[in-house]
């Protein structure tokens, strides 16, 4: 009995223990997702500025010099997915990449992948990526991280037939599962900034044409800024979330640990008890 009872005792320090991990975990998790949301307004703000300039340098080509989003040529398909870096984030990773693939009318397409648990994922289903790279863990550590991106990504359209890119994944959900996204990257949407009439047009140093290409690819850099720090945040939303449930478990196991407790040790106490009324004087 007594080495039942110490199982018992043993199981329940560490569980408590356990606990304590979880909770620990837990706290990173939503300090990580709240420091996620405070850069995303400044990514916006610089990328709403670049936009604006877009609109302000857009009337300085003529008509026939306007970019055109269509292409008769787009062949070649490349998707940019965003997975986790870390584990204990439930099915975060399996999600995302499985909608990745969903969308994938040819399997020859190139596949940039970022993130540990996406590559995992990607080599039980014996996938290689064109590229790959681990997913920053830390928000200070995004825009290293989306410049590396965005060099493999024109790297890539260099020596390449003209190419669609997509952007996959994960935005924050709150208190909901989070909902996974695929969205259009390339070719460059110009249509989205409205055009600025009747206005001084801006002192420029640069061709228009140079100009509009620079700032366009700096859009797509703040967009892979973005896209970086949504999944970040939505990751460690995830985690949150799985140790919010592992919670759960861990205290439902306490108190089925507990009830043993008390039900051995109340045994053991009626064992002693009857042995000494057994003993004469």
């Amino acid at each position: 009995m007594s080495g039942h009872l110490n199982d018992v005792t043993t199981h329940l320090g560490t569980t408590h223990e356990l606990g304590l991990v979880i909770a620990a975990m837990r706290g990173i998790a939503a300090a990580r997702t709240r420091e996620a949301q405070q850069y995303l307004q400044a990514i916006r703000t610089y990328a709403d500025t670049i936009g604006t300039a877009i609109g302000e340098a857009l009337p300085l080509l003529d008509g026939a010099e306007r970019p055109s989003t269509s292409s008769a040529t787009m062949q070649r398909h490349l998707r940019i997915v965003l997975c986790a870096e870390q584990g204990f984030a439930g099915s975060f990773s399996e999600r995302i990449l499985a909608m990745a693939l969903e969308s994938e009318d040819s399997p020859g397409n190139p596949l940039f992948l970022i993130g540990e648990r996406g590559l995992q994922l990607a080599a039980e289903r014996t996938i290689t990526p064109t590229w790959s790279a681990s997913m920053a863990v830390h928000p200070a550590a995004m825009p290293l991280l989306a410049d590396r991106i965005a060099d493999a990504l024109y790297g890539q359209l260099e020596h390449a037939t003209p190419t669609r890119v997509t952007l996959v994944h994960a935005l924050p959900g709150g208190t909901e599962i989070q909902p996974i996204v695929s969205r259009p990257l390339l070719p460059f949407d110009y249509s989205r900034f409205p055009v600025t009439r009747n206005a001084p047009p801006p002192y420029v140093t640069l061709p228009p044409t140079q100009l509009i290409t620079s700032l366009a690819e700096e859009y797509v850099y703040a967009e892979l800024h973005e896209a970086l720090m949504l999944s970040f945040a939505a990751e460690n939303e995830a985690r949150m979330q799985s140790m919010v449930a592992a919670q759960g478990n861990i205290e439902q196991r306490r108190d089925t640990l507990l009830a043993e407790f008390r039900r051995l040790r109340q045994e053991e106490i009626t064992e002693e008890i009857i042995e000494l009324s057994a003993i004469r004087f």
